[in-house]
């Protein structure tokens, strides 16, 4: 998305985030349950990037962004952001750094300007700096009309406009945002989306997203980690990472669990179709050639006494992706790891 050199004239690549062999794990004490939040996980984000990290909820996306703002420290492994080591120099990289946690940071028995104005003084402003700081962002970010009234009277999408607005109150050199659009309306996610664009292209500002959304990564990211289990699976553009799946993807809709699990093994021995997975109620795979794959895999259901409700042919996804390297859809990681992040926060 973004349009900035990745090297220096040695033809290193100039990083505003590197991680390399992160570890963490939650509930080692005696008689409590082992979480493994983080398994060896390495990123690197170029300066003036959005890099996307990607999986559901129990992945380590939280875990990582904690580590990297200084609020937890790893096992194991190394982390530098804006140049600073995340463990050896936490003051400097809080210095460089915005963070917009998943739950709301502001007061909602302040008004939006009240927020702004404390935030900036908290980060060194002086009195009359931070009310025009404040000002400048409640202009930008479209919610300068409600700047008098208190906060808890705003709607969700314009209070989570504020909690990124105070998380750039000192022009930071890396922004991280920790699911910034859960549980907004589409039309909130949207302008959120315009504004993470425009922080990108418009700042040059680093950018590190986490994220379940498969279309918010694939619009925002210049580059994609996806996450499972503390690990990471694949890495790349959302263009190559899509283009490394050949063919079409095929869905096909069974009605229930049982019935899709079924058709997986019927489907497995169908010449052209690969990577078969059963998601809940539904099966899932790919094929070289679609057109010809689908009848002859419907024909099979149908053999084995299968009804089909709908089925389909699509162009490869970034749920494609993590289908192909996890076996599963991200739907369904999502349902299995139910309750994980949130004992994993609460750790």
């Amino acid at each position: 998305m973004s349009a900035h050199p990745n090297g220096s004239a040695g033809g290193a690549i100039d990083n505003a985030i590197d991680v390399a062999g992160l570890t963490k794990t939650y509930g080692s004490g005696r008689g409590a349950r082992t979480v493994r939040a983080l398994d060896g996980l390495d990123l690197t984000a170029p300066h003036g990037s959005v890099l996307g990290l990607l999986g559901p909820n129990g992945a380590g996306k939280s875990t990582t962004v904690k580590i990297l703002a200084t609020l937890s420290r790893p096992d194991s492994g190394t982390a530098r952001v804006a140049g600073h080591d995340v463990v050896r120099d936490p003051a400097a990289v809080r210095r460089a750094i915005g963070y917009v946690a998943q739950r709301p940071v502001t007061d909602p028995m302040g008004t939006g300007r009240e927020n702004l104005v404390l935030a900036g003084r908290l980060q060194g402003l002086g009195a009359r700096d931070a009310r025009q700081r404040a000002d400048e962002l409640l202009e930008r970010f479209g919610v300068a009309h409600a700047a008098g009234r208190l906060v808890k009277t705003w709607s969700g999408g314009m209070a989570r406009k504020l909690d990124v607005a105070v998380g750039l109150v000192h022009r930071p050199q890396v922004l991280f945002l920790d699911e910034p659009t859960t549980g907004l309306d589409p039309e909130a996610r949207a302008a959120m989306w315009s504004e993470i664009e425009r922080m990108a292209l418009g700042d040059g500002m680093t950018i590190l997203l986490t994220t379940h959304y498969l279309e918010e990564a694939d619009r925002l990211a210049d580059r994609v980690v996806i996450v499972d289990a503390g690990r990471v699976v694949a890495t790349g553009t959302p263009d190559a990472l899509k283009d490394e799946l050949r063919g079409d993807g095929v869905t096909v809709d069974l009605g229930d669990d049982v019935a899709a699990a079924s058709a997986a093994a019927v489907a497995a021995r169908v010449p052209g179709v690969v990577d078969v997975a059963a998601d809940g109620p539904t099966l899932r795979a790919r094929a070289d050639a679609g057109a010809t794959a689908l009848p002859a895999l419907l024909a099979a259901l149908d053999a084995a006494g299968l009804g089909v409700r709908a089925a389909g042919l699509s162009r490869p996804t970034l749920d494609d992706v993590y289908l192909r390297h996890t076996g599963r859809s991200m739907a369904a990681a999502h349902r299995a790891s139910a309750g994980v992040e949130a004992e994993e926060v609460a750790a």
